[in-house]
Order: structure tokens, then C-alpha cells, then sequence
């Protein structure tokens, strides 16, 4: 039997720029654990190797039109305060940079003969899709192309409360069409993702297909853990950024009720938030004054100790966006299942997390549950204090977000 071969358009390999890169390089490792033949063609712009990847770095061209454009353009903006790109975006959708970006990746691409490998992937991160637009521009790999898209896109398409437009809106969606209609598949994360999509770009219909975030074994002997974590403490540990939706005083408040109902853990508790500074790290750090064991790291923290934290924790907290649906399927989702820790979710109604944990799940809360929160932890405290704290214990989850998924979705979509 001939061995699948994979070649993977991806912006970043660097597990510690962003937590979509942690994703994207998680799904690449189990490609290679599946036994595919996997190549990767990356503008990280640094050497990065993976174990078992053939990684090729795509240099960034300095020496085109729109490279020259980009650096006139921060130069004016770094000495007159002018941002002479919005008149650029505003006609034609995107940045000098973006476009030179897309037009580097394309000749990368271009490259290759398609009659050599059976598929091949573009992974984007942020509000970022020029691996897809680099790929857009060779039409040959047409056939091959599973387009994966992590988040929504344009902007203007997240949920509310989120409502930015960005400049050159109407071309991103046209650009997004485009890609829609000559994709292979359209690759998600989220099933709520992919319906929130469907729902703007019909050409979906049909060619969809859902890989989840994936679980790849991360080691961590000899990795050492802050002073501020302590593994024999009853430890709610939160990591991840806060973004300014992500507000943390639901889980606070709760936390703060449960130490009045058990004086004694205040002592023998912590609730730990990670992640860059963010909106809430004065109200943080107002709450870590008058209670010391709720704790806020200073700032990014590796993801080799975050992950060995999130192993460590009693238990592991997902907050979502405050917003009426969350089709987002967090990077964190698949360390957690992996942590076999309870998860507390709080989130809106609609949510894919909640979706994948069931009706059944005990620990899941919309942002006014507070008193419910504050009666899971102290539920779950006296369970620590004797010994019996339970597992997530979701085996269905954990193949799901693992190789064995992942194997049998991409042999089905290849009969396609």
C-alpha cells in the first residue's frame, strides 16, 4: 500500500508565537503518527524542525514592489504618525505585506508538481489567510486543496459582541468566495464553525470536512513549573489569553464565594490565570491584593510548562467569549481532554465545547451561574480534600481528537 503524501502550506511551525500554531503543529505531528508522508512548506521565517517532517522554510521576498511599498509605509508611520496602507486596503482589500506575502507563497507552491503528493493543506493563524490566497494563485493544486480555516472570516463575520469591520472588507469576502468555490474541502475545527460559515458562503455546501484540534503526547520530565503553581494545592487553573470578551470576574466572583463558604482553602487553594497582559489585569490585580491565592502570571508563559500545568491542575477552566454563541473550538480544548482533569466550561448556550462535552456534562455554566460555579467548586473541594476527585474519563472524546479520527476522515474524503 502506497503511503500518503501531504504537503502543508503553513504560516507558523512556532508552537510559542500563538496558540493557533500550537494547534496547526499538533495536527501536522499526528498527520506523521497516522504514517503520511508529510512536507512543510513554512514562512515562520526561522529554521524550525519537526520530528519526522520534511520542514522548508519560504524566505520572504525583500525585493519586490510591494515589499518596498510595505517598508516606505512603516517608515512614514514611524516618523509623521501616517498610515498611508488604509487607502491601499480600502481599494484592494489588503496590505502591501499581505500581498507580497501571497505572492511568495504562490511561486513557493508553484514549485511542486501535484502529481506528487495525494493532498495538500493550507493552515493560516490570527486574521491571517495568505497561505490560502498564496495557493488560490496556482490553480493546478485546485483538486488537492483542503482549505482549512480556524476562525471566521472576514472579521466582520465573527459573532456579536464582536463588531469590527476591517478596511477592504467586501474584497476579503470575495477573496474568501473564491477560495470556497475551487477548494477540494473546506476544512474546520468546529461543527458550529463550519455552520456559522455555510450560513455566509453556501459553495460550502458539499465539500465540508470537520478535523478537530488535535491531542499530540507532549513530554515534560525535567520541565519546571513557576513558583506560583503548586500541584499538591485544590489548583483552578486558567490558560490562555484574556481576550477583551473573555471576562474572568464570573470565575472570580465564584472562587471568591467558595473561599467565604471554606475559609481553610483559602490557604490550601489557588485559582491561576496564564497568558499575556490583557483589559482585566487591573481588576486581577485588584483581586490578587485582597486574596493571595488567586494568582496572575506576569506574562507569556512556554507552552512545554503551560501544557505540564494544565497535567498538573486539579482542574482546567475553558472561558468563553461573552457572546450569544461560541463556534469556536479552543486550541486548549484538546489539552484538556488529554489532562483526563474536569473541565469547567463557562460559556454561552450555543457553543461547540459544550456541544462536544454533552447535555450530560456536569460542569458547564453561562456567565450569570455564579452560585453554581461557587457550589462545583465547593463540590469538587471536599472531593479533593478526601481523595476522590474524578477524571474527565471521556475516551470518546480523546479518539476523537486524536489519530484514529483523523485517519478515517482522511481516508473517506479520498474516495471523494
Amino acid at each position: 500500500m502506497n503511503v500518503l503524501k501531504v504537503l502543508i502550506v503553513v504560516e507558523s511551525i512556532d508552537v510559542d508565537d500563538s496558540s493557533g500554531t500550537k494547534g496547526r503543529v499538533a495536527l501536522i505531528k499526528n498527520m506523521v503518527r497516522a504514517g503520511y508522508d508529510v512536507t512543510v512548506l513554512h514562512y515562520t521565517q526561522k529554521e524550525v524542525l519537526i520530528e519526522g517532517v520534511h520542514c522548508i522554510s519560504i524566505k520572504e521576498n525583500r525585493f519586490s514592489r510591494h515589499f518596498i511599498l510595505s517598508k516606505i509605509q512603516r517608515y512614514i508611520y514611524r516618523w509623521f504618525k501616517y498610515n498611508i496602507g488604509v487607502r491601499q486596503e480600502r481599494k484592494h482589500g489588503f496590505s502591501y505585506t499581505w500581498i507580497n506575502d501571497s505572492k511568495t507563497i504562490a511561486k513557493a507552491v508553484e514549485s511542486y508538481n501535484p502529481d506528487d503528493f495525494d493532498m495538500l493543506w493550507t493552515f493560516g493563524k490570527g486574521t491571517s489567510f495568505r497561505m490560502h490566497a498564496g495557493v488560490l494563485r496556482v490553480p493546478k493544486w485546485y483538486s488537492k486543496w483542503y482549505a482549512y480555516v480556524h476562525d471566521p472570516y472576514p472579521q466582520q463575520l465573527y459573532p456579536r459582541p464582536y463588531n469590527y469591520v476591517p478596511e477592504g472588507y467586501k474584497k476579503k469576502r470575495y477573496f474568501f468566495r473564491d477560495m470556497t468555490q475551487v477548494a477540494k474541502y473546506m476544512v474546520f475545527p468546529s461543527v458550529l464553525l463550519k455552520e456559522w460559515m455555510q450560513s455566509y458562503f453556501i459553495d460550502i455546501d458539499g465539500k465540508e470536512l470537520i478535523i478537530p484540534h488535535q491531542i499530540t503526547e507532549i513530554p515534560h520530565t525535567n520541565i519546571e513549573l513557576p513558583a506560583y503553581f503548586t500541584a499538591s494545592k485544590f489548583t483552578i487553573l486558567h490558560a490562555g489569553n484574556l481576550l477583551d470578551l473573555r471576562d474572568p470576574k464570573p470565575l472570580v466572583t465564584a472562587f471568591k464565594n467558595f473561599c467565604a463558604l471554606y475559609p481553610e482553602a483559602k490557604s490550601e487553594s489557588n485559582l491561576i490565570f496564564i497568558g499575556k497582559a490583557s483589559i482585566f489585569d487591573d481588576y486581577l490585580q485588584s483581586e490578587i491584593k485582597e486574596n493571595s491565592s488567586i494568582c496572575k502570571s506576569e506574562d507569556y508563559v512556554p507552552f512545554d510548562q503551560v501544557y505540564r500545568m494544565q497535567q498538573e491542575t486539579t482542574m482546567n477552566v475553558i472561558l468563553e467569549a461573552t457572546s450569544e454563541i461560541s463556534p469556536f473550538l479552543p486550541g486548549k480544548f484538546a489539552h484538556c481532554v488529554a489532562a483526563n482533569k474536569p473541565i469547567l466550561l463557562i460559556g454561552p448556550y450555543y457553543s461547540e465545547s459544550k456541544r462536544l462535552l454533552g447535555e450530560a456534562y456536569p460542569y458547564t455554566y453561562e456567565f450569570k451561574q455564579i452560585d453554581e460555579l461557587t457550589q462545583t467548586m465547593s463540590t469538587l473541594y471536599k472531593a479533593w480534600k478526601q481523595g476522590t476527585i474524578p477524571k474527565l474519563d471521556r475516551p470518546d472524546l480523546y479518539e476523537y481528537l486524536s489519530t484514529p479520527y483523523l485517519k478515517k476522515s482522511f481516508e473517506e474524503s479520498l474516495k471523494n
